[in-house]
């Protein structure tokens, strides 16, 4: 496959360097470290989700699904000053 790549001026270096290293050509260097890289970064499993409940220490008689009408009736009693 011919594909053409923008590299940015700091991998430009590295591969310059590895081809020296390894007296490889630039494709078999590039072919390399994406062999290298895509396999380091397979998708992993997903793990499930899970939920942990935490039970909640109410009073009695507090409803919590009714938690916004307790605190409307606090805003009133603090508005009519009681």
């Amino acid at each position: 496959m011919r594909t053409t790549l923008s590299l940015d001026p700091d991998v430009a270096a590295i591969l310059r360097q590895r081809m020296e290293d390894t007296s490889q050509s630039l494709k078999q260097v590039i072919n390399q470290a994406l062999r290298i890289g895509l396999a380091a970064t397979a998708p992993l499993e997903p793990q499930p989700f899970r939920v942990e409940p935490h039970a909640f220490a109410m009073r009695p008689g507090i409803d919590p699904d009714k938690l916004n009408q307790l605190l409307d009736e606090w805003e009133v009693e603090a508005h009519l000053g009681r």
